[in-house]
């Protein structure tokens, strides 16, 4: 696969070293990788044009924000064809964070950050029960998450 993309050890090596540390500089990773500033820059932008890198971003910590409720909804919906229009429909719930199509029991399957339990009440029984074609939805509430990581690139 990263052949039919033209990706190298050396792009690997740079997508490691940044989802690792994004802060680093393209000056300080061309030391690390034993090549110049110029090439990591010339690497990303080529990553990036091949959609293999999707920009980067902050992370901020939520809970010292105070976003204390993490909960994961399954969704059934009425019919499979109607996926679409209620992924665009969840899409617009700013508290909805990650929206996956999934197998098994549930459809969909979304992750929800609130500030509190009424907040959690007003996304699920306000805006998910208002969506057509949701048929009806089950409510995990995260007690703890013990890692949050990114798969390790290879070739």
């Amino acid at each position: 696969m990263t052949s039919k993309l033209n990706i190298d050890k050396l792009d690997l090596q740079i997508m490691e070293a940044l989802m690792e540390n994004a802060d680093i500089s393209y000056a300080d990773l061309g030391k690390k990788l034993f090549v110049s500033g110029g090439t990591i820059h010339v690497r990303i932008k080529k990553l990036e044009e091949i959609k293999v890198v999707k920009g980067r971003k902050l992370i901020a910590d939520l809970k010292t924000l105070g976003y204390d409720v993490i909960a994961f909804i399954g969704v059934y919906l009425e019919k499979s064809s109607m996926y679409d229009s209620v992924a665009k429909e969840l899409k617009k719930i700013p508290e909805i964070v990650r929206l996956n199509y999934t197998t098994g029991n549930y459809s969909m399957f979304a992750e929800i950050v609130c500030k509190d339990i009424q907040q959690l009440r007003v996304v699920l029984h306000d805006k998910l029960q208002n969506i057509a074609g949701i048929e009806r939805t089950e409510t995990f509430i995260s007690l703890e998450e013990n890692f949050n990581r990114t798969v390790k690139v290879t070739e």
